[in-house]
């Protein structure tokens, strides 16, 4: 059944044309390309690789950076509007495409010189190049800062020596963006990024084995012995753990979209079965605890819905705060993890298919309320902002 939006309060009048065509065409491509197959490859814990060149076609790695490196040069509602699509079809897809622009891509443009925007951002648009983002460590998660990967400055270049784990995409990229510390490991301004091909000597990917949430996703841990990369590999523009902070938050502004998407797969489910389900010779929605699971859904989308169009219209103006990434961040993954839940409830027994939806997006969902910072750490940021004091410290 072709999905027609959740828009209760006609938030569809807050975008202007092109933003509408271009969320309509993704809605469209997710409907014919994802969604005919993400149930099965979630079982089978396979990241579905011939929609990568699809997703190219169709813009939407670094949708939001400029056309002169081979990307569409969108705005970020209009971006937005792609992961909350993407996501629709599975958190896996949008971790994809979010880590391609938003941690590979970004981080090159944001602080690369222009000979390797030139170089990186048309083929990674294209989706000639798949990269990953190696800033997670095994024992340096919320806090990054305290990472030990290593790059030391040889006559040749720089050699690196770390591991970085849970790295979406892993195991297919051609090229990462690894972050490690130049200077003495105490030292949280030494950190600097560097592209760094994947068939170098040293560098090895292994699949993280056991997953239970973003099973059609690639996840891996990456270890660098000895890896050895010429001078000009450094994103010279990088310079402390700010540098991929903003990057994490460019990611996190799109996971707050995604969310939304997630949220609204799962609430037109949980709909369309309420009213199709029979039990008691009438449709299981004609019921006062169902109606209050679907009034509660539509009453959160809509919330969430509002609060992605004010934070990327401050985006776009060139005023958001990534204070304000983590609010829309923490309430809108939370928000649909419940919903997630409560439409896998009135799904009941069906709801543990793989041909629903629910389940898949619940247990996806989990994963992403932890990743790019957790609901706890975003509860603390948020806190310092309004209070002034540091609950890290």
């Amino acid at each position: 059944m072709p999905f027609h939006g959740v828009d209760f309060l006609g938030i569809d009048s807050l975008f202007n044309e092109e933003e509408l065509a271009v969320r309509d065409t993704v809605r469209r491509w997710v409907d014919d390309a994802v969604m005919p197959i993400i149930g099965d490859r979630y079982i089978a814990g396979e990241f579905p690789q011939e929609l990568i060149g699809q997703m190219a076609e169709l813009g939407l790695f670094g949708a939001n950076l400029p056309e002169k490196y081979g990307c569409a040069g969108l705005n970020n509602v209009a971006y937005g509007l792609i992961m909350q699509e993407l996501e629709r079809g599975d958190s896996g897809i949008r971790s994809f495409a979010s880590v391609q622009g938003a941690l590979v891509m970004y981080p090159i443009y944001m602080f690369g010189n222009e000979e390797q925007k030139k170089e990186w951002l048309p083929k990674l648009a294209s989706g000639e190049v798949v990269g990953c983002f190696g800033l997670t460590e095994p024992d340096y998660g919320s806090n990054p800062a305290g990472m030990i990967t290593t790059a030391r400055e040889t006559d040749a270049g720089w050699t690196l020596n770390g591991t970085k784990m849970w790295i979406t995409n892993g195991s297919t990229a051609q090229m990462a963006i690894i972050w490690a510390k130049t200077g003495d490991l105490d030292d949280p301004g030494s950190i600097r990024g560097f592209i760094v091909p994947t068939d170098a000597k040293g560098f090895t990917s292994k699949d993280q084995k056991g997953k239970i949430s973003l099973r059609a996703s690639d996840t891996s841990e990456l270890a660098l012995e000895d890896v050895c990369i010429p001078r000009d590999a450094v994103l010279s523009e990088s310079a402390g753990i700010k540098s991929p902070l903003m990057c994490l938050t460019q990611a996190r502004y799109g996971i707050a979209w995604g969310a939304v998407g997630a949220a609204m797969a799962c609430y037109d489910e949980a709909l369309n079965y309420a009213k199709t389900r029979m039990i008691f010779d009438k449709p299981i929605g004609s019921f006062q605890l169902q109606q209050l699971r679907l009034a509660d859904m539509l009453t959160e989308i809509t919330k969430a819905q509002l609060l992605c169009v004010q934070l990327g219209r401050l985006k776009d103006a060139g005023t958001m705060r990534p204070e304000q990434v983590s609010l829309a961040k923490r309430n809108n993954v939370n928000i649909a993890t419940d919903i997630a839940r409560e439409a896998r409830r009135l799904l009941g027994a069906n709801g543990i298919l793989a041909e629903y939806q629910s389940m898949r997006h619940m247990t996806n969902l989990e994963s992403v309320y932890t990743y790019e910072g957790t609901h706890d750490v975003h509860t603390l940021i948020l806190g310092k902002a309004v209070t002034g004091i540091s609950a890290f410290e």
